[in-house]
């Protein structure tokens, strides 16, 4: 058995990723190794490449890489449900000091990795963990979803965004989503009412479609000014706005006076503490659920990037060039 493998690493922030030679990881009690077919990056992953990104924990040097599907090729002593051989898809690594997917094979803990969807191929699913699961945490989690709603997600054609309208949609909501004039038929494609955020300001958008009595439910996926401007978007007394970047600083008068809600998702807090692992992999399931009945699709960029390429997919991620999620496919050589 060969007991090494390929690997990209950053070896110093800023510095390009590296690929080389390493040891092959060994399963220990809980894990399960995992044979990397594809790799998704994502703007975590370049900020950390470049030295930022201090809340992921992840000291240089490093293999990167969060979202990952591939086939199981060995597993630790105590784990059950899974056998060498099945297809599985995951956000498992690549922080809080553990390997990332962007090498042959990773080590992984079962409870944050589930079964593929059988209607994705490994590169569509190595794309979705990440964006799903904060997506399903906000409206799901946090604000329950729910047929007879009205929501807002403020960019829809974003990473989180488009798999955000589609779960909303899919529990029976009205889905409304912010984005460019470029994103309009994706938006509407993934079946919410488009609104472009340079044209229609917030009072024009409760006026217009919740006859001026605000949103249910509000999903900044952006950030900065979008998520002070989604406070004056919510419903009075029962509204809830949700936010996976709300790291600034940031007025809290507005949703006061609306005697509305709020809540902060940070996906990481799993990977980084241990806590809620089994709910990750819950999480997945509903995900592949939801795919294998038609109910929700991924956007990837057509682009098709290898371990060689690694650096070029980080240029095209920090550069928000991609149209879709950017993935990095892996060879499929069975274990050595």
């Amino acid at each position: 058995m060969n007991h090494t493998m390929l690997a990209a690493i950053v070896e110093s922030a800023q510095a390009p990723l590296a690929v080389r030679t390493i040891a092959r990881p060994v399963p220990s009690t809980g894990q399960v190794l995992v044979k990397v077919h594809a790799a998704a990056v994502n703007p975590l992953d370049t900020k950390i490449a470049a030295g930022q990104g201090a809340h992921a924990r992840q000291p240089l040097p490093a293999v990167l890489g969060m979202d990952l599907a591939g086939t199981v090729a060995e597993l630790g002593t105590g784990v059950a449900g899974f056998a060498p051989g099945d297809e599985v898809f995951g956000m498992a690594g690549g922080i809080g000091g553990a390997q990332g997917a962007l090498a042959e094979y990773i080590v992984v803990d079962a409870r944050l990795i589930a079964a593929k969807p059988r209607s994705l191929s490994m590169r569509e699913a190595a794309a979705l963990p990440l964006v799903f699961i904060t997506a399903w945490e906000g409206l799901v989690d946090r604000a329950n979803v729910r047929a007879g709603q009205q929501v807002l997600i403020q960019g829809g054609a974003g990473g989180v965004g488009h798999v955000a309208v589609q779960i909303a949609k899919a529990r029976g909501a009205g889905v409304y989503a912010t984005g460019s004039a470029a994103s309009r038929d994706l938006i509407r494609a993934l079946g919410a009412t488009p609104i472009d955020y340079r044209t229609q300001g917030v009072e024009d958008c409760l006026n217009r479609y919740t006859g001026g009595e605000g949103f249910d439910i509000v999903y900044d996926t952006v950030g900065g000014a979008t998520l002070d401007a989604s406070f004056n978007a919510v419903k009075v007394y029962t509204g809830h706005v949700l936010s996976c970047l709300g790291w600034g600083q940031h007025s809290l008068a507005p949703l006061s006076f609306r005697g509305a809600s709020y809540s902060g998702v940070f996906t990481l807090m799993p990977l980084l503490t241990g806590k809620g692992r089994e709910h990750h992999g819950m999480i997945l399931r509903e995900a592949a659920a939801l795919v294998d009945a038609g109910l929700l699709r991924v956007n990837v960029d057509q682009r098709h990037y290898g371990l060689a390429d690694v650096n070029e997919a980080f240029r095209q991620v920090a550069e928000g060039r991609g149209q879709g999620k950017t993935v990095i496919e892996l060879p499929i050589d069975p274990l050595g």
